[in-house]
């Protein structure tokens, strides 16, 4: 939603204050077009000869995500530690064997299934009962998992990590093919030399309609939505890591209640739930 009021906002602000003292929109409206073709042809065709296929794909998913907002919210969050809690503290008062069917169909699992909002990301589900298989076998200390977390917390932060840059390479390049556009445009004015100063005129401004696209789509349109991507990538990656610490504050002998204290400390402050907030939702699916 605010994209598309940020999009709007760019919009009014550049092309309304430029109609209000008295620009020519007519000149811009029937050269746009033309250079718009011209500018993103020509980064769609670097975008994929920079790019292999996987990341192509990557990107063409990440993108159209962005327009429903981030999936990292404070509900989220709750119903994330409520469910490590439920898990630990079953595994606490039956043993870990208890959580073992749990784990291998979590699908089919009455602890996952509480917490739709968990239970329907596959990657996070997958990246809890992964480590709570590990510490079911009992053949790795805290110390091997913790190390065994943090190389794969890395690499998805760095995979996830590349759409981003792959879309703000594409902006770093906008206002390159924006000139290219614009010089064309130029060339086109030298090959009518010949014509009145009016005609000249307009030629010429239309040529530098295509330097002025690709500057605002750059730092208007593209560049801000590789900047939102990396938000992204950013709060998914905290929430595998208050799992990590969760799993480790468990794995080394804390109660459940201050694992999932000590994870719920690794949050971001503007989505982080209270304490008293966490202890009633944890109660609330209780009941």
């Amino acid at each position: 939603m605010f994209i598309i009021i940020g999009y709007v906002v760019v919009i009014v602000c550049v092309f309304g204050v430029y109609a209000a003292v008295g620009g020519n929109m007519a000149i811009i409206a029937k050269a746009a077009p033309i250079e718009l073709a011209i500018i993103f042809g020509a980064a769609i065709g670097a975008f994929l000869v920079a790019n292999s296929m996987k990341v192509i794909k990557a990107t063409a998913a990440a993108v159209p995500a962005l327009f429903k907002g981030s999936k990292q919210t404070k509900a989220r969050y709750m119903e994330l530690m409520a469910l490590l809690y439920d898990i630990l503290s079953k595994a606490r008062k039956e043993g870990l064997m208890s959580i073992e069917k749990d784990v291998e169909d979590p699908h089919n699992s009455a602890l996952f299934n509480k917490y739709p909002l968990v239970s329907g990301d596959h990657h996070l589900v997958e990246f809890i009962t992964d480590y709570l298989r590990l510490m079911v076998s009992g053949n790795l200390n805290a110390i091997e998992i913790e190390n065994l977390m943090d190389n794969e917390i890395e690499t998805h932060h760095h995979e996830a990590h590349v759409p981003a840059h792959a879309v703000q390479s594409m902006a770093d390049g906008l206002p390159a093919f924006g000139i290219v556009a614009a010089v064309l445009g130029v060339v086109k004015t030298m090959a009518s030399v010949g014509q009145p100063p009016a005609v000249l005129g307009a030629m010429i401004a239309s040529a530098l309609v295509g330097t002025f696209l690709g500057i605002l789509l750059a730092y208007g349109f593209v560049g801000p939505l590789a900047s939102l991507m990396n938000q992204h990538v950013d709060e998914a990656t905290k929430e595998l890591q208050c799992i990590k610490i969760t799993l480790l504050s468990s794995l080394q002998g804390y109660a459940p209640a201050i694992a999932v204290e000590f994870g719920r400390k690794v949050l971001y402050s503007t989505e982080r739930p209270t304490f008293q907030e966490l202890e009633a939702h944890v109660k609330q699916k209780k009941a």
